[in-house]
């Protein structure tokens, strides 16, 4: 696991930086599992839901919307390429921009994956009842917000 034991200090336990990190790595220790059986890590199963959220977007659109650099993402459209999942085309409206869309492949890979990381956050939320893990989720999204400048990015950093 992530090394927090039940007998961990409660000057440590009282600290939220530390609850956000443990927890966190519970998380991603979770996901990670449900996600081995189709050869995808967490940062590329966000990648094939925002292509396949959107009309088919350019690497430079799909970066912004995941609030990574275009070197970063880049490498990630090249992993998944690689792994048939997506495919590049020139843009219908400008020959000289690519766009991203999924393969069939990919999107099948995307459901499948994507309920197991919905399973892996069941599983992560286990110990909540229903209304405490609705309110979990909802303050988090409060504190990870857009401010009021209107940014609409999701951090995968």
């Amino acid at each position: 696991m992530d090394g927090m034991s039940s007998g961990a200090d409660p000057l440590l336990t009282g600290r939220l930086g530390y609850l956000l990190k443990h927890a966190q790595l519970r998380l991603s220790e979770l996901t990670a599992a449900a996600l081995a059986p189709y050869d995808l890590n967490g940062r590329e199963l966000a990648v094939l839901a925002v292509l396949a959220g959107h009309e088919p977007a350019s690497q430079q659109q799909a970066a912004e919307r995941l609030g990574v650099d275009r070197t970063t993402m880049v490498a990630l459209i090249d992993t998944l390429q690689a792994k048939g999942l997506v495919a590049r085309q020139p843009s219908a409206g400008d020959r000289r921009k690519n766009v991203v869309a999924l393969t069939e492949h990919g999107s099948d890979t995307l459901g499948r994956a994507g309920r197991a990381s919905e399973e892996a956050e069941r599983r992560f939320l286990a110990p909540l009842r229903e209304p405490a893990s609705r309110q979990l989720k909802a303050a988090l999204l409060a504190i990870v917000q857009p401010g009021p400048e209107g940014s609409d990015r999701l951090s995968l950093r």
